[in-house]
């Protein structure tokens, strides 16, 4: 099983909200997942990133691969495998 770290849109029409989630690459965008380990609202002015450091370095360390969004949220947030 391949263990992804990605965003699932939440949110209205036009003003979207994610959260960033830990799920199996086969399920759906907005399918079940394994873990929520933060927000990113790129509605603000600066984007409001919210992302638990602790758990998101556990699940990089246990081989979960970022999305390329993802991993540029991280390198944002200070967050390095």
């Amino acid at each position: 099983m391949a263990v992804k770290i990605r965003l699932r849109r939440i949110g209205y029409k036009k003003h979207p909200y994610y959260r960033v989630i830990v799920a199996d690459s086969r399920a759906p965008r907005d399918g079940g997942c394994i873990a929520e380990i933060g927000t990113y609202d790129p509605n603000k002015q600066p984007s409001e990133i919210n992302i638990n450091s602790e758990e998101a370095k556990k699940w990089l360390g246990n081989g979960a691969q970022p999305t390329e969004t993802v991993a540029k949220l991280f390198k944002v947030a200070g967050i390095e495998k």
